[in-house]
Order: structure tokens, then sequence, then C-alpha cells
């Protein structure tokens, strides 16, 4: 599991991102560089990570069910993920 301030970042991260998304946009398209330099750091979107929902792990992520690999294998064993099943031969 992930620490909760490293959580806690990446969620105020993600409402500084939506919060300047428009502003960024209208100073990309007026191509003003020195306009999105003055925007803050953590305003970017390549600097949102993918996290898991349900610990924060960071790596490992699987996009599709947005959940870790680790906990993505727990689930499906359980059977708790539709559609996913063990495969056996």
């Amino acid at each position: 599991m992930a620490k909760k301030s490293m959580i806690a970042r990446d969620v105020k991260r993600d409402k500084m991102i939506a919060k300047f998304a428009e502003k960024r946009a209208l100073l990309k398209a007026a191509g003003d560089l020195e306009g999105l330099q003055a925007l803050p750091l953590n305003s970017s979107p390549s600097r949102h990570k993918n996290r898991d929902a349900m610990d924060g792990r960071p790596r490992g992520f699987m996009r599709r069910f947005g959940i870790s690999r680790i906990n993505f294998r727990e689930k499906a064993s359980k059977g708790e993920i539709p559609g996913i099943t063990k495969s056996s031969w």
C-alpha cells in the first residue's frame, strides 16, 4: 500500500490539472509559451500518475480495470471481476 501522503499528493495534483485545463488549452492555442511556463508545474497533465483505486499502488497499474496487477489477481481468483475467469487447460 502506498503512503497516505503520496495518495493525497496525487489527488491534489489531479485537482490542479482539472483547474488549469481550460487556461492551459487557451495558452497552448495562442502559442504563449511564457504564459504556459508561468502556470504551476503540477497543473501539467503529464504529471498525472495512474494509481490503484484500492490501495494507491503506482506500479503494475492495469488501465482497463483501474487496479494494480496484485489486486487484479486476488479479485480475479475470487471471481469478483465480471467476465474474468482463471484459465485452465
